[in-house]
């Protein structure tokens, strides 16, 4: 099963605001890399809800997908600040998910700790300049970012 990361701006929506209103679209995504990786998420995949410029960004909790891939109807309202005028209704350029919470982490597990773990050495999550707002994880570095905050999953 593949295992996500999600990026959000806890001051836009955190997790926070995900428990509180239970389930959520995952649109607005305007970056042709992370729409693919949207694409190819399945009802039931894992995801680290991370918070993203914030004093300490890091992951702050898990979400799952409720529903798979279809079209982010933001990029035909122009009202809104994630239309694209040029996707055309008959092949949509945009994609979102649906995504609920699942566990909130004990507190944020920081980039900064995140580093440090063996798991994530490779990931673009700690490269320099990595700005993509989906990511795949492996499962191992879903393993490791639960052991590191004191869960496991049989805790989800």
């Amino acid at each position: 099963m593949p295992h996500w990361l999600l990026k959000s701006e806890p001051d836009v929506f955190g997790y926070s605001d995900l428990e509180r209103v239970g389930r959520e679209p995952w649109n607005g995504v305007r970056n042709y890399q992370a729409r693919n990786f949207l694409r190819q998420m399945a009802v039931g995949d894992p995801c680290l809800f991370y918070h993203s410029r914030s004093k300490a960004p890091g992951i702050a909790g898990v979400a799952r997908v409720t529903r798979a891939a279809h079209t982010d109807d933001l990029q035909f309202d122009p009202a809104s600040a994630y239309f694209d005028s040029r996707s055309d209704p008959s092949q949509p350029r945009w994609s979102m998910v649906e995504v609920e919470a699942v566990r909130a982490f004990p507190g944020v597990l920081t980039l900064d700790t995140i580093r440090t773990l063996v798991e994530w050495q490779d990931s673009p999550l700690t490269r320099k300049g990595s700005r993509l707002s989906v990511l795949p994880v492996t499962a191992e570095q879903f393993r490791a970012a639960l052991t590191a905050v004191g869960l496991d999953a049989a805790d989800l």
